[in-house]
């Protein structure tokens, strides 16, 4: 049988053309992102606690009342306790009866909703007036509470409870 033989192609050259070199866009100094309060308008935190996550919007105008879920805070929670922790961080700043407060606040249980609401209200009044930072954190209102439920893993009757073992 014939052996074939194949003509094998020269590599291609690189083009010889010269290369345009961009522009170095002039480097702008990085600030910290200052909310730009319009007295009109309102300011934003989020806060989160287990699943619970909790949109805070501070209005300056307007009724001075907090309403969650457009309800009342009363009425959202019947107990004295979380809405104790609901209005913590307006208690430690003694502003109590300065802002018109509205809450959109969804997942997991009450307890956590409170506490999600007590968070994105101490990160919305940072905002808002950066020298409420350090009496706030101090309080630990401003941390993130990231204690959550740990998932189910394949092979396991729930996160970490494996079968029960048979000797036979």
């Amino acid at each position: 049988m014939p052996k074939v033989t194949t003509k094998k192609s020269a590599p291609k050259k690189a083009s010889r053309r010269p290369v345009a070199k961009q522009k170095a866009q002039p480097q702008r100094p990085i600030k910290p992102s200052e909310p730009r309060f319009i007295p009109s308008k309102y300011v934003e935190g989020v806060g989160r606690r287990k699943t619970a996550i909790a949109r805070v919007r501070i209005f300056t105008k307007g009724d001075k009342e907090i309403v969650v879920n457009g309800r009342a805070l009363e009425n959202y929670f019947p107990v004295a306790g979380h809405r104790d922790e609901v209005r913590a961080p307006l208690q430690r700043l003694n502003i109590e009866d300065k802002f018109r407060i509205s809450v959109q606040a969804h997942g997991s249980g009450v307890h956590a909703q409170a506490q999600a609401i007590r968070h994105g209200l101490a990160r919305a009044l940072v905002r808002f007036n950066p020298d409420f930072r350090k009496r706030l954190k101090r309080a630990g209102y401003l941390t993130r509470d990231a204690r959550m439920v740990e998932r189910k893993k394949a092979g396991l009757k729930k996160a970490r409870r494996a079968p029960q073992w048979q000797k036979r």
